[in-house]
C-alpha cells in the first residue's frame, strides 16, 4: 500500500498536486465527486475541476507552491452531476513527489444525513397509509367487478355490454395498481451473494431492448467493486425502475442532443445511510442528459403516486426507494438541465 492509499479511507475528496497544480493522484472520494477515474484525473489542471473563480485562479499556483501557507476558500466544483458549492483547502506538503494536497468538501450536502432520515420517515408513514387504504379499497372493488360481470351476462344488447366491459377493465387496472402498492410489504428478502454488475448487465440489456435506438444506453463500470449480499430480484427491479424512468423522461421531454442514459458503478467509502455509518458501499448511478427533474417535484419525487410524466403512475421511484432501503441503502439524486443523476447507494455489509 502506498502512502496515498490511506486517503481512500476518507470521505473527503483529496488530490495530490505537483508544482504547477496538475493532479498526480486522487482518492476514491475525489473520483466519485468529479465522476472521473484516477487515469482521467492524472495530469489534469486542478483548476479545470472548478468553475471560473478569479479569487481561486489568482492565488492557486502560489498556494500550491507554499506562498500562502494553507489557502481556504469557497467556490463551485464541476462535479459529475452539476456545479456544487464546495470548500477548498490547498495545503503545501513536504513530500518528494507532491507539492500540495487539495481537499474538497461539499457544502451542499452537510445536512444530507438529516434529510435522508426525514425522507425515510416520511415515506414509511405514506406507504403505511396507502397500504391501509389499498386494503380497504380492494374488497369493494372486487364486488364492483363481480356485479359488472353478472350484469353483463344478463344483457342482450352489445352496446350495453361495452359499458360493463369498461367497468371490468377499469376494475382490473385499479386492482393491479393496488397489488403494486401492497406487494413490497410482503415476503422477506431472499439474500444471496453476487456481484452488482450482474444486476447492471441485466438492466442494461432490458433497457436497451426497450428504448434503443431512440436512447443510447452506455456502461461505465468499476471492475474493482466487490460482491455484496442482497435480494437480487428486488435490486434488479429497483435499478430497472430508475433506469426506465430516466429513459422515459428522455423520450417524453426530448433533448437537444441525442438522448443518452449511462449506468455507472463506483465504490463509496465512509457513508452515512439512513441512520448508520457504513465503512464501504457501492454507488450505482443512472445518468441521463434530459431536461432534469422539475423544481416542483424535487422534494417529493420518491413519494408514492407523485409523477412528472403524463403516462406515469408515480410508483416506480417510490418502490425503488423502498427496495433499496430494505437493504439498508438510499437513493439520492442531483439534477439540472442536461444532467440528472440518480444514485442507488448500497452498503457492502449485510443490513
Amino acid at each position: 500500500m502506498t502512502p496515498f492509499d490511506h486517503f481512500d479511507l476518507l470521505a473527503t475528496a483529496i488530490l495530490a498536486l505537483d508544482d504547477d497544480g496538475l493532479v498526480l493522484q486522487a482518492n476514491v472520494a475525489a473520483q466519485e465527486l468529479f465522476g472521473l477515474s484516477q487515469r482521467q484525473l492524472a495530469g489534469m489542471d486542478a483548476l479545470a475541476l472548478f468553475a471560473r473563480d478569479s479569487a481561486l485562479e489568482s492565488r492557486f499556483v502560489d498556494a500550491v507552491r507554499g506562498h500562502y501557507g494553507v489557502l481556504r476558500l469557497a467556490t463551485m466544483a464541476r462535479t459529475s452531476a452539476a456545479d456544487l458549492p464546495v470548500g477548498v483547502t490547498v495545503a503545501p506538503v513536504d513530500h518528494p513527489d507532491w507539492a500540495a494536497l487539495l481537499e474538497v468538501r461539499s457544502l451542499e450536502h452537510q445536512g444530507a444525513p438529516d434529510r435522508t432520515q426525514q425522507l425515510s420517515k416520511e415515506l414509511q408513514v405514506q406507504r403505511e397509509s396507502l397500504r391501509n387504504l389499498a386494503h380497504e379499497v380492494k374488497n369493494p372493488l372486487g364486488g364492483i367487478r363481480g356485479a359488472a360481470q353478472l350484469l353483463e351476462a344478463e344483457l342482450d344488447q352489445g352496446d350495453l355490454r361495452e359499458y360493463t366491459s369498461v367497468i371490468v377493465g377499469e376494475a382490473d387496472r385499479l386492482r393491479a395498481l393496488i397489488d403494486r402498492l401492497i406487494a413490497p410489504q410482503g415476503d422477506s428478502l431472499k439474500m444471496l451473494r453476487f456481484n452488482i454488475h450482474e444486476i447492471c448487465e441485466r438492466v442494461f440489456t432490458l433497457v436497451r431492448a426497450e428504448f434503443s435506438p431512440a436512447v443510447e444506453v452506455r456502461r461505465d463500470y468499476d471492475a474493482s467493486v466487490p460482491d455484496l449480499t442482497g435480494d437480487r430480484e428486488r435490486l434488479v427491479q429497483a435499478l430497472l425502475n430508475v433506469a426506465r424512468n430516466g429513459a422515459q423522461a428522455l423520450l417524453e421531454h426530448g433533448s437537444e442532443s441525442k438522448p443518452v442514459l449511462t449506468l455507472r458503478t463506483r465504490i463509496g467509502r465512509q457513508l452515512v445511510l439512513a441512520s448508520r455509518p457504513v465503512r464501504m458501499g457501492v454507488v450505482i448511478s443512472v445518468i441521463d442528459n434530459g431536461p432534469g427533474v422539475p423544481e416542483a417535484l424535487r422534494e417529493k419525487v420518491f413519494h408514492p403516486l407523485v409523477t412528472g410524466r403524463a403516462s406515469g403512475t408515480g410508483l416506480g421511484l417510490s418502490l425503488a426507494q423502498e427496495f433499496v432501503q430494505q437493504h439498508g441503502g438510499i437513493i439520492e439524486f442531483d439534477s439540472c438541465p442536461g444532467c440528472t443523476e440518480f444514485r442507488l447507494i448500497l452498503p457492502l455489509e449485510s443490513p
